[in-house]
């Protein structure tokens, strides 16, 4: 019996030590470079709100009726992907990016409902996500079709368990040329995933971390491109993709 207890006892001790070991690493994200903290600042084009979420906001006052919704990355810090959030917002969308448990969309697939019931005033909503965050929009979209017009994938795409080929919305993919982790083989093999019209962008020379504002990242490749002009592009495709699902 004590043998028992005590292989009872050393069981529970290893849960116990895994389970810490997991927070303490999902706890520890990698952090946010200084442009990435300068864009948390609201300017005369945008009014920033930081907390469990960032909130984005065109500061000239007009309606805004079309919001996009941004999942990070896995293990990066919301804060990493304010630059692009504030361009998008200075260009008429109010963009909300959440907080997510242990820095894993993967716990928090379901806080775009609390978004959009938040902002009852926004009429089209569009969700993306950054690699893993990404993948955990996808899978909103797949539970959520009716409520998305839009879904952008930076590094990223469904699981096969997310079938999107039947969404009636639209889909934008954006990727890098030189991306270690979502390589371009792997954003080849889930074009059966997406529907048929999804705009497919391949960013020359970009890799996978420059799609935030984190710094490297293991496992990826040297990009050949600044990060400035990675995100610029970026941006800028995301732009002009809610200008046309939005006309």
């Amino acid at each position: 019996m004590k043998t028992i207890k005590k292989i009872f006892v050393t069981f529970i001790g290893l849960i116990v030590f895994v389970v810490l070991g997991f927070v303490v690493w999902g706890s520890t994200p990698a952090r946010p470079m200084p442009e990435a903290l300068d864009s948390l600042n609201s300017s005369e084009s945008v009014t920033v709100q930081t907390g469990k979420w960032l909130v984005f906001t065109p500061a000239d006052n007009l309606p805004v009726k079309t919001g996009f919704i941004f999942y990070p990355g896995g293990r990066v810090d919301y804060r990493a992907y304010a630059p692009m959030a504030s361009a998008l917002a200075a260009n008429g969308y109010l963009v909300v990016i959440p907080r997510m448990p242990l820095n894993l969309a993967v716990f928090g697939i379901d806080l775009a409902s609390d978004v959009i019931a938040a902002h009852s005033e926004i009429s089209s909503w569009t969700i993306g996500g950054h690699s893993l965050g990404g993948s955990m929009a996808a899978s909103y979209v797949y539970e959520h079709p009716d409520q998305i017009d839009g879904l952008v994938l930076l590094a990223s795409y469904p699981a096969e368990s997310n079938d999107l080929s039947g969404y009636a919305g639209s889909v934008l993919s954006i990727s890098g040329e030189l991306d270690g982790l979502a390589t371009p083989e792997k954003i080849a093999q889930s074009v059966g995933l997406l529907p048929d019209n999804t705009q497919w962008v391949n960013i020359e020379g970009g890799n996978h971390a420059q799609f935030g504002w984190y710094g490297d990242q293991k496992g990826d490749n040297l990009a050949d491109i600044s990060r400035e002009e990675q995100q610029l592009l970026v941006s800028q495709s995301i732009l002009d993709y809610l200008t046309i699902i939005n006309q």
